[in-house]
């Protein structure tokens, strides 16, 4: 039984999470708690196995409760964040200070947070399975993800001989839980002149343009959020933004981002897989997959697409994930040639390349 601490101000949040958590298999909450003072004496009494913690709240602000809680007592922590520009700021504070993961909550006060519930109690099992210290996460078992749409969805699949009239490089790397502080490690290693990446990291809209304002000012290469109908060109990186698939298509011999408002794929959007397989139809051999850590499966089809299209891929390992269920639903489909700890991606991509 998975033991769970709400720490919210917000009493209709405290009780609509009590609600989803105890209706579950496997969870119980033993208690809530409406701001860090009152969670600290809780946490002592009950000793939970994941906290629920609110990113704005009284008397301790939830960064500095955070902060205190990794630095005497590391445990699993899921932020329950509003999807607003200041919500979004600080909640990547809280996955840097080593906040597991996070769940938004739109139109909390209007019931909205019921609609999430599949994705708070996937969250909470998934956090419950990490052995949190300070700045280090062991491994955690593949947690599946059940399928919404496929990706056939928003891009057909293409038979037959596929010509390639360029021999651009291109690197694909998708990510999810963990992907906020894996991501920005493999690129603070990567040159200025390094061939273009384009990311599908799963998160909300409103987390987009300060996530990619913080990889920019820790990488020697050009961070930006994609737009639709532009040119793709070496030394920068582009981000997907939320809830809008990113695609890289072909004019001519360029490569170019396309967005795309399509549904969901493996319960995301972006997703991976999306992506994934819009560069094995229009890069093939040209391009380079990465898979990061992250909840569920998605991506693992695409880029077993990929390579069979002749891309070299490269998934992260199991001991340096925070969650190994997209790069070891990859690794089990055969989708990877090489796995890799988070250390030595960059490295691995550097040597396919000769730079």
């Amino acid at each position: 039984m998975i033991k769970v601490l709400i720490i919210d101000d917000s009493a209709l949040v405290r009780q609509l999470l009590t609600k989803m958590l105890d209706g579950a298999a496997g969870i119980k909450v033993v208690g809530t708690a409406q701001d860090p003072l009152i969670a600290r004496e809780k946490i002592k009494q009950l000793n939970p196995d994941v906290l629920t913690l609110d990113v704005e709240m009284p008397r301790m602000d939830g960064l500095t409760f955070l902060g205190n809680l990794m630095r005497l007592r590391p445990m699993p922590v899921v932020m329950v964040s509003s999807l607003t520009q200041k919500g979004a700021d600080v909640t990547l504070d809280a996955l840097e200070l080593g906040a597991v993961d996070f769940v938004s909550k739109p139109a909390a006060l209007g019931g909205g947070l019921e609609d999430y519930a599949d994705e708070i109690v996937a969250k909470v099992r998934m956090a419950a399975g990490v052995h949190v210290r300070a700045k280090s996460r062991a491994p955690v078992k593949l947690l599946e993800v059940s399928e919404r749409n496929t990706t056939d969805s928003v891009l057909a699949r293409k038979t037959g001989k596929r010509h390639f009239t360029t021999t651009e490089k291109i690197v694909a790397l998708g990510a999810s839980t963990g992907g906020t502080q894996a991501t920005p490690e493999v690129l603070r290693s990567l040159p200025s002149s390094f061939p273009a990446i384009v990311i599908s990291q799963h998160l909300p809209g409103a987390f987009s343009d300060s996530y990619a304002q913080r990889m920019d000012a820790c990488c020697q290469m050009k961070v930006k959020v994609a737009e639709h109908g532009e040119q793709i060109i070496p030394g920068h990186v582009y981000l997907a933004p939320g809830d809008r698939h990113l695609l890289v298509k072909r004019d001519g011999a360029r490569y170019v981002c396309s967005l795309n408002d399509g549904p969901p794929v493996n319960r995301f959007r972006p997703s991976v897989d999306v992506m994934f397989r819009s560069v094995a139809q229009n890069a093939g051999p040209n391009a380079l997959g990465v898979m990061l850590t992250g909840m569920g499966a998605d991506g693992a089809e695409g880029m077993k697409e990929m390579l069979d299209a002749g891309a070299y891929t490269v998934v992260q390992d199991e001991a340096s994930s925070v969650v190994w269920g997209m790069p070891g639903a990859a690794y089990k489909l055969g989708a990877a040639k090489d796995v890799k700890p988070l250390g030595k991606i960059a490295q691995a991509l550097m040597k396919n390349l000769n730079c």
